[in-house]
Parts: C-alpha cells; structure tokens; sequence
C-alpha cells in the first residue's frame, strides 16, 4: 500500500469537494430564502456572489489534478462541470463586482427557478463525486503496489 499521486488528488478532491457541498448547500438555502421573500435580493446576491470564485477555482483546481494524474473517469466527470462553471462567468451580468447573481433580475421568476434548479443539480453531483472519490482513494491506495 502506497500512497501515491493519483491518491494525493483523490485526497485533495475529497476535501474540496466537501467545501463545494456547503458552498451548493448555502446556495439552495438562500435562493430558497429569496424564492420566500425572507431576505433582501442585494445583501443575498452579495452573499452568494462571494462564494462564486472560490467554488469555481477549487472545483477547476481539483479538475487539473486529475488531468495531470490521468485519472480518465474522474477527468470526464469534472470537464463537463469545469467548463460549465467558465461559460457561466463568461456570460455573467454586467455588476461592478465579481459573481453570476445580479440583484435586480434574481427576483424574476425564470431566473430564480433557474438558480433554484442548478443548486440542487451541482449539489447531487458534489455528493455524488464525494462518495466517488471516497471509493476511488481507497481503492487506488489498497491496490498500489
């Protein structure tokens, strides 16, 4: 049993993917807080704003670990997201600060159970590749010569 590379990254995405969790499970609460009316849109979108870059750079950092590990699987289940996550702040609201959510359209109705619905999307992929990553470090580390 040796610990390797491959179970560096899978260690390391581990972990990023547990900040990832809260991140997408804070994102679903406040944008069901704003779906309620209990909050105010620009102290909201501020909020959620903030936690936009840090999720999107862990999330495209883990990404290139398994590019440079060759780690096929883990690799083609990360890309789609990782490219995702760059067209959505591409195509970002003009604000004068960084993030995706603009306080003044966040209140429409399109846009809130569009926001509401790709939360709960990125959030079943984060569970679903911590459990992954789980199994694909333990197994990597058990059969390493």
């Amino acid at each position: 049993m040796a610990f390797t590379f491959a179970a560096f990254c899978y260690l390391v995405a581990l972990i990023a993917v547990a900040f990832c969790i809260f991140f997408a499970i804070y994102t679903v609460i406040c944008i069901d807080e704003l779906r309620t009316d209990y909050k105010n849109p620009i102290e909201q979108c501020r909020n959620l704003n903030q936690l936009i870059l840090p999720e999107y750079g862990i999330q495209i950092v883990y990404t290139l670990l398994f590019i440079l590990s060759a780690q096929i699987v883990a690799t083609l289940m990360n890309v789609p997201l990782a490219a995702y996550h760059i067209l959505t702040y591409l195509r970002r609201p003009v604000m004068s600060g960084p993030g995706i959510y603009d306080p003044t359209t966040i209140l429409n109705r399109n846009e809130l159970t569009t926001a509401l619905r790709v939360s709960w999307i990125k959030l079943a992929f984060y569970l679903i590749s911590f459990f992954y990553y789980l199994y694909a470090m333990i197994y990597t580390l058990v059969t390493s010569p």
